[in-house]
């Protein structure tokens, strides 16, 4: 019996996304051997996302522009960070998508992770989330790490762990037989 090989495409150079993608296809393809490439390519929309809708376009964007510079993969991953606010409550969270080769595409949303006022002010002042989890924490690259997750949960959780969740559940689609159009 031959070993199934997938090739991912992840549409971004952060060590932190990629193990998350690594880490759930490899619960969701425990016996398949993966091939991660990740690419370079553009969200187009604003480098902070500001709400859930352009955070979740450009995770989109970034599948479409991963899958059109490594058309031949079998699955495209695009992951996306971003902020929004509820009554006067700064939130975030990240749209994972996933399309697979017969183009079915598969997307579902992290847990929302309140953030505390000195956060949200450096952030409504102009700074990027991971730069702003910096200063008030006394970091250094914060989102290549555990993220904000890691730092208000005192690493119980991590940005790549929820991510990696997310994952696993976009990737339901593709290995549950109650989805007929799941080939990837």
């Amino acid at each position: 019996m031959s070993k199934l090989n997938l090739e991912i495409v992840v549409a971004s150079h952060n060590p932190v996304k990629i193990g998350a993608v690594k880490s759930a296809f490899n619960t969701q393809f425990p016996t398949a051997e993966l091939k991660i490439t990740p690419v370079r390519v553009a969200s187009e929309v604003s480098d902070q996302p500001m709400s859930d809708e352009e955070t979740r376009r450009g995770a989109r964007n970034r599948v479409s522009n991963a899958k059109n510079a490594r058309p031949d993969a079998d699955f495209w991953v695009g992951l996306e960070g971003g902020l929004e606010t509820y009554d006067g409550q700064l939130l975030a969270s990240a749209w994972m998508v996933v399309e697979g080769r017969s183009g079915f595409i598969s997307e579902t949303r992290t847990a929302t992770l309140p953030l505390p006022p000195q956060v949200q002010r450096l952030v409504h002042a102009g700074l990027e989330l991971g730069d702003a989890n910096d200063r008030v924490f006394a970091t250094v690259n914060s989102k290549q790490a555990g993220g904000a997750y890691g730092l208000l949960t005192d690493g119980k959780y991590t940005r790549e762990g929820i991510y990696a969740q997310t994952l696993i559940l976009a990737l339901i689609p593709f290995v549950h037989e109650l989805w007929s159009d799941r080939s990837g």
